[in-house]
């Protein structure tokens, strides 16, 4: 929602409803600026947050997801300041980290193993945005990504996965509904964006400034405004347009408009495991308190989500506790969110106890085990039909000399 313009894909918030209250942060980026980070995004929204803006007025700075990555850059000191950019002019790709990300993973990998080891081992090779993201720390401060992670960690107030909270009287409201409840939402809201025009303004976007890099073959869709939902979907309508049948341009957006529902609720999913993984599970004593709010009933908003939401917000206010209990801690103590295993059978590198755990039990790392035991099992029976066979021959044939 930061970058101007695209109303429809960003799902951008009504003017009407700017109107209530006072918005930050939207709509103020050129959606041609693709190295705009979390870092950026970090910065300008401390500035506003600060004690000369939304504190110095006496107000309350309420921050709404979204993308919960970009939430937990304010909550706690977990990101690390490097150099400025060159530049920040439209089309030009002047940030070191995304000049390293077209190097093959590979490459990354040992680079980084030359550099900072530890932080190699907790990476998986095939990452190649944290691996350059890495490079881009040890290159443009000389010290290795890990080491600088270590002293947030050791900080005041710090934990295993970062430095302090930057806002100590914080919490955080998480609006979660039924699965079945929340797809059916989202699947409406598809429906209601291409009703107002999704698709025009997807072909206007696409016509002024995508074309050309497509047929170029240089389109990016991993970095800025085109790593939106909504892209990727409907790229092969967009390209093909008046260059196929009618049947076929029908063919592909159905199937875009399949796969963008499809890629939303699966985005959903991952926002929720987000939630779950990096506030409810994250050790440490430096977690804001959650407090869940039901939203699978519409009908019910007033009572399930508004009233309960106001009568936390107040008692924090006021500094009391609030009537409603937490959502409570998962975390555990003992685990390692960055143990590097490496799964033979699989051929696969799991990062992080709980992920290593949820691969042994996935389809695809059983399916190898039962494939590799039934290998076992006959090879086993070879070897064993084998050696009775060789002691049968011995007493049967006459010809075999005797010892």
């Amino acid at each position: 929602q930061v970058y101007k313009g695209l109303d429809i894909i960003t799902n951008k918030v009504s003017p009407q409803e700017q109107r209530l209250c006072r918005h930050h942060m939207i709509s103020f980026v050129d959606p041609l600026v693709s190295n705009y980070t979390v870092v950026d995004f970090r910065d300008k929204a401390v500035a506003l947050i600060s004690f000369h803006a939304i504190f110095a007025r006496d107000k309350i700075p309420i921050v709404v997801g979204g993308t919960n990555y970009y939430i937990e850059s304010l909550l706690w000191k977990v990101l690390i300041n490097t150099k400025e950019k060159a530049s920040t002019a439209p089309g030009l790709v002047t940030d070191r980290k995304m000049q390293l990300e077209q190097l093959d993973g590979v490459e990354l990998h040992r680079r980084l193993r030359q550099v900072d080891p530890e932080m190699a081992a907790k990476l998986h090779p095939h990452d190649k945005r944290k691996m350059a993201r890495s490079l881009q720390v040890f290159e443009e401060t000389g010290i290795p990504h890990s080491e600088i992670l270590h002293q947030q960690q050791e900080e005041e107030g710090g934990g295993p996965l970062g430095g302090p909270l930057k806002y100590p009287h914080s919490c955080i409201l998480w609006l979660h509904a039924d699965q079945a409840a929340l797809d059916q939402r989202l699947e409406k809201r598809v429906d209601d964006m291409l009703a107002a025009g999704l698709l025009e303004e997807l072909r206007d976007f696409h016509r002024r400034y995508n074309q050309e890099k497509v047929a170029e073959n240089r389109q990016d869709y991993q970095h800025g405004i085109f790593q939106s939902i909504g892209f990727k979907e409907f790229h092969e309508y967009l390209v093909s347009e008046g260059n196929c049948s009618p049947e076929t341009s029908a063919l592909l957006l159905q199937k875009g408009i399949e796969a963008l529902k499809q890629v939303t609720k699966r985005y959903a999913r991952r926002q929720n495991k987000w939630v779950r993984n990096r506030f409810l599970r994250r050790p440490g004593p430096n977690v804001p308190p959650v407090y869940g709010l039901e939203v699978s009933d519409l009908l019910r908003w007033e009572e399930d989500v508004l009233k309960p939401a106001l009568e936390i917000v107040e008692s924090f206010i006021q500094g009391r506790e609030p009537p409603a209990e937490p959502v409570k801690m998962e975390y555990d103590v003992n685990e390692n969110k960055r143990s590097h295993r490496v799964c033979e059978l699989c051929d696969r590198v799991i990062i992080g106890d709980r992920e290593w755990a949820a691969h042994t039990r996935s389809k695809s790392h059983l399916h190898h085990l039962k494939k590799r035991r039934k290998l076992e099992a006959t090879s086993h029976a070879a070897e064993t039909e084998g050696d009775s066979g060789g002691a049968e021959s011995l007493g049967e044939d006459s010809s075999l000399p005797l010892l």
